[in-house]
């Protein structure tokens, strides 16, 4: 299964891994400046939802679109089962 982001969702996910890469880069630099622990977990937990987001909508495009390949009868060489269970771990590795 490709990785099919259009317009919107392609820029919505490339904007909130773009938070995260600056927050993760701000979260090194304050570790680097010795800043207080507090001001660097609240950072980190940032950029921790913000991978988490991308990774749901990613995922969240990806069933809409087994789902689709499914209804339109389009054959991967996976049956049902096996796409729901792959996205199913995916989905789970997030948590």
């Amino acid at each position: 299964m490709e990785l099919e982001l259009a317009g919107a969702e392609l820029k919505s996910v490339l904007n909130r891994l773009r938070r995260a890469q600056g927050q993760i880069s701000g979260v090194i630099r304050m570790i680097e400046e010795g800043r207080d622990c507090e001001e660097v977990v609240t950072q980190l937990a940032a950029a921790s939802r913000a991978l988490d987001r991308a990774g749901f909508a990613i995922i969240a495009t990806g069933l809409q679109r087994c789902i689709a390949d499914m209804e339109s009868g389009a054959k991967s060489g996976e049956d049902p089962e096996q796409m729901r269970a792959r996205l199913e771990r995916l989905f789970l590795s997030l948590a």
